[in-house]
């Protein structure tokens, strides 16, 4: 090959060399599968209704078509506000109570029925209480493994249990033994601060404390698979009344289908709606 030739033949070695793919850049991953962040729910304001704003929210629930709301206080908060729980009148945000505790002895928690009878969880007492759901006369004490009661829920076999850590707790009604404890947990590992519980369809919700998101885990598994992120309705609560407090409160009316919630001392309750 004479030089000529092998200038030309060097030349387009070259250009194919520049022109090829260059191998020792590594190629941009744009799978978002990868990202195991819980997504986070669209919801809507369907209808806002009045609140109690003296009602320290520690539960919310429908039994049998009727909403209750359980509250709790301590004694140095302001004699307006009771360790109660009993039935919310939607059109005035009025509760009747149907029982009450010693607020100078008992911070009232969370509540749920259960076969026939209502549990309520005190804060850092240790002591639960259990009524018939039909008359509310007391029925008997119980004790619980967890330092302090926050939120409740049942599965139709179970007492649920909430108590401010990424533990929920599931406790046999009979005696109370610790059946078993599911660990919250989401993309960034153990989520706490659970507090007020709700099962629909099959998954729990629950109010993270100090924050304003509601939380939907798999009770199967533990894991965070979606949420709801409220701060803007909070922020508005906020806005329209200083004194209202944190988000807590979910409520879910099986008959209708309809969710509600509330916050500590909030003037509204709302009707909201989401993908369940």
């Amino acid at each position: 090959m004479n030089k000529l030739s092998l200038l030309l033949f060097a030349g387009c070695l070259f250009a194919a060399c520049n022109n090829s793919p260059k191998q020792d850049t590594p190629a941009t991953n744009t799978d978002k599968s990868a990202d195991n962040t819980p997504p986070t729910l669209n919801y809507t304001v369907v209808k806002a209704f009045p609140h109690d704003t003296s009602a320290y929210t520690e539960g919310f629930l429908f039994h049998d078509g009727q909403l209750y709301e359980s509250t709790g206080t301590e004694p140095e908060m302001p004699a307006d506000r009771r360790s109660m729980f009993g039935t919310v009148d939607l059109a005035t945000g009025k509760i009747t109570p149907k029982v009450e505790l010693d607020r100078n002895k008992f911070f009232g928690e969370g509540i749920t029925f259960l076969n026939g009878k209502v549990y309520q969880l005190t804060y850092t007492t240790k002591v639960g209480f259990i009524y018939d759901a039909k008359t509310f006369k007391k029925l008997g004490e119980f004790t619980f493994p967890s330092n302090e009661g926050w939120g409740m829920t049942n599965d139709g076999t179970n007492l649920i249990m909430s108590d401010g850590s990424s533990n929920i707790s599931y406790l046999d009604p009979r005696d109370f033994h610790l059946v078993k404890i599911l660990g919250v947990t989401d993309n960034n590992g153990p989520v706490s601060n659970i507090n007020e519980l709700e099962l629909i369809n099959g998954f729990l919700y629950a109010n993270q404390w100090q924050t304003n998101y509601i939380l939907k885990i798999d009770p199967a598994s533990g894991k965070v698979v979606a949420k709801l992120n409220l701060d803007s309705l909070a922020g508005q609560i906020k806005s329209q009344y200083p004194g209202a407090e944190v988000l807590n409160g979910i409520a879910y009316d099986s008959t209708s289908g309809k969710v509600y919630i509330t916050g500590k001392l909030w003037p509204n309750i709302f009707e909201i709606k989401f993908p369940l």
